[in-house]
């Protein structure tokens, strides 16, 4: 796969960075643990849970030299100030309801191009359990794609004057999966594996070894 670079920011993508800055170090303080788990060169894929629409700015914000595309569900762009915004930032609108062929094909142009794409399997917000309701859609473009996966924890919702905490783990494995082969019962395979991480995983991190 290609490992070039992605594109530069583009601008409502910079602007919804450096908002998202101030607000973490402000009003909505958030620490990050492991970063450096984030610093990788080619493509790649970020997931991770969902509970707020704050979630994309702060698993965006560690990456400094490279922009993350999302997928992010279609109804989003029903609002027109929405809609401006999420064309803007370049996320790709995916139908959480039917097979969406163009969503897939764009999602596989982003690991083409040495991208990170930011996934959150949920397919929407979550406010009880975390990663236990998940769609096959994320397995499969990662087996598809070949990119390595990096979960992604954030512990709380993100909201005014609450402290929140993001972690950032190692790379899922898939390397024994793709070799079986990308179908259903793999993609259904990763999905339990993704689901069975962070299960363990927010385990841990409430004991403090996150």
């Amino acid at each position: 796969m290609s490992e070039a670079q992605p594109k530069k920011h583009y601008p409502w993508y910079t602007v919804a960075k450096i908002l998202g800055t101030i607000a973490v170090h402000t009003i909505c303080p958030v620490t990050y643990r492991h970063t450096e788990r984030l610093r990788r060169e080619g493509p790649c894929i970020f997931i991770c849970n969902h509970q707020s629409w704050m979630d994309p700015v702060v698993v965006a914000l560690p990456v400094k030299k490279r922009q993350v595309t999302f997928l992010g569900k279609k109804e989003l762009t029903g609002n027109p100030i929405l809609r401006t915004l999420v064309l803007g930032m370049r996320m790709i609108v995916v139908d959480r309801h039917n097979s969406d062929m163009e969503a897939m094909r764009a999602c596989m142009r982003v690991i083409r191009e040495g991208g990170i794409l930011g996934i959150f399997p949920e397919g929407t917000r979550h406010h009880r359990g975390v990663m236990e309701e998940l769609e096959n859609g994320a397995s499969l473009i990662a087996l598809r794609s070949k990119a390595p996966v990096i979960p992604i924890y954030i512990d709380r919702e993100v909201k005014p004057f609450h402290h929140t905490n993001c972690y950032v783990g190692e790379p899922i494995p898939t390397d024994d999966l793709i070799a079986q082969g990308v179908n259903r019962e793999t993609s259904e395979q990763l999905t339990e594996r993704i689901r069975a991480y962070y299960a363990d995983w927010i385990l841990r991190a409430k004991a403090g070894n996150g």
